[in-house]
């Protein structure tokens, strides 16, 4: 399985990017995929998954209101589209996937397969 993450870049407060992560697995809306993140010198935090073939989102409370997680089954991708940017959203930001739903969604190691980062900064 191979994960590839972009999207990331510098961006005011109280702006928006959008995330892509393309995946080699097929079909993806068979998959879990989530977004986590890591701060300089914090853990790798969970930040918002969609459930396979449901779909369902989950979102960490910090990030509700604010991102959106997607899936475009055409093109084989999942989205994380942020908005209203803070400077605590900064961090390198982690597309995940594994293929059956994991009860703890929201734990790093529950997921077989990472992609490589791409970087969000968020300046004041």
């Amino acid at each position: 399985v191979q994960l590839q993450a972009s999207g990331g870049g510098l961006v005011q407060a109280g702006g928006s990017l959008r995330l892509s992560c393309a995946a080699s697995v097929r079909p993806i809306r068979a998959y879990s995929m989530a977004w986590f993140r890591q701060a300089l010198g914090k853990e790798r935090e969970f930040v918002s998954a969609i459930r396979g073939n449901s779909g369902m989102t989950y979102y960490t409370d910090s990030v509700k209101g604010r991102f959106t997680i997607s899936r475009d089954n055409a093109k084989n991708a999942v989205y994380l589209q942020m908005n209203s940017l803070k400077p605590e959203d900064t961090a390198v930001y982690y597309c995940a996937t594994r293929q059956s739903w994991h009860v703890n969604y929201a734990v790093a190691t529950n997921y077989i397969s990472w992609g490589q980062g791409t970087l969000v900064t968020v300046s004041s």
